[in-house]
């Protein structure tokens, strides 16, 4: 089995070397340690590691929030935090990054190994899921009426005609595609879905709302109404005006 490869960002000499008698000893390979931000960027560039030790608090112009975005967009490589400061403020900076992992200094031997163990399995599924996703896009690419789209639900590829989606609805990191006779959940993002579907038959009409425009029944602000279930759904402030131009309104 190969050895993951592990970069560590520290800037703390004494530090990052215990990091990297901890990891060898835990059998993990370290490809470099770099005490700037700057020189994270060009390790990672250079070495592709599995994972990325990352002490947030660097020294330099570039902090390690600022360069475990740079790596996260430009290479998919996943992040743990390594910082001393445990505050809020901290926190909600590091989290929009989107890492995979957070330790507190001091930290035990265990805890790192088992950050590192939950960050690539975490990686591994957020990949494959994007995989999946990706590919289930590419089915229906170039249709210019978007008719049909694929969903995988039970281990395998499901084709609905997106004239029996009544609407879709967010659920945090999940959308739900429903139909008169099911729903259906998938991990994407409205964004992803609202763009996949055809503009002419279809309306966001809420930040977590998509609805098929011939299946409103009625319209009694604020709030609009599937046919068939009676599904009653929200209509965004912002979305108001948009919905209304849609719709043949006498």
């Amino acid at each position: 089995m190969n050895k993951t490869n592990i970069l560590i960002v520290e800037d703390e000499a004494i530090v990052a070397k215990d990091i990297q008698q901890s990891l060898k000893k835990a059998g993990y390979n370290v490809v470099g340690v770099a005490s700037t931000g700057e020189k994270a960027i060009e390790l990672a560039n250079e070495k592709k590691p599995d994972l990325v030790l990352m002490d947030i608090m660097l020294k330099g112009p570039m902090s390690g929030i600022e360069a475990a975005e740079e790596i996260r967009l430009a290479l998919n490589i996943p992040v743990v935090f390594l910082t001393a400061y445990a505050d809020e403020s901290t926190f909600n900076k590091a989290k929009i990054t989107e890492p995979y992992g957070y330790i507190i200094k001091p930290f035990k031997d265990i805890d790192l190994h088992t950050s590192i163990q939950l960050a690539l399995h975490k990686h591994e599924k957020d990949s494959s899921i994007k995989k999946d996703r990706d590919f289930l896009y590419s089915l229906v690419e170039g249709k210019s009426e978007k008719e049909i789209i694929f969903i995988k639900a039970n281990h395998k590829l499901v084709k609905l005609k997106t004239a029996d989606v009544t609407y879709v609805e967010a659920l945090k990191d999940y959308v739900i595609i429903n139909t008169p006779t099911g729903r259906f959940t998938i991990h994407s993002t409205m964004k992803d879905i609202e763009a996949k579907l055809s503009s002419k038959d279809f309306i966001r009409v809420h930040r977590s709302f998509i609805v098929r425009v011939d299946k409103i029944a009625s319209i009694e602000q604020p709030n609009l109404t599937i046919e068939g279930d009676g599904k009653t759904i929200p209509i965004g402030a912002s979305y108001k005006e948009e919905l209304l131009n849609k719709i043949n309104l006498l």
